[in-house]
């Protein structure tokens, strides 16, 4: 059985009460937040395209987290890459 403590259990019903029909949940948004950030590093309009992370991502902070970790990570990788493209193999 899980125990829930009361402050816990009125954020969550708070966060329900405030989704919207056409708002997406954290799930969904972790499906797609790497599609997200590969947009965002190519320079395409992310936030136009997938409207709905966008707004997600603004409002939750967990996901948000998830995000720039994520988005920090692959900037990462793709400048690593190509300096090691232009210096070549060490």
């Amino acid at each position: 059985m899980v125990v829930m403590e009361a402050q816990e259990m009125k954020r969550l019903l708070r966060s329900i009460a405030n989704i919207e029909p056409d708002e997406i949940g954290c799930d969904t948004c972790f499906e797609v937040v790497d599609r997200f950030v590969e947009m965002e590093l190519a320079g395409k309009e992310a936030a136009e395209a997938l409207p709905l992370v966008k707004a997600h991502l603004n409002r939750c902070e967990a996901c948000r987290e998830e995000y720039r970790a994520l988005y920090q990570a692959v900037k990462t990788m793709a400048e690593k890459d190509l300096e090691q493209d232009l210096t070549g193999p060490s």
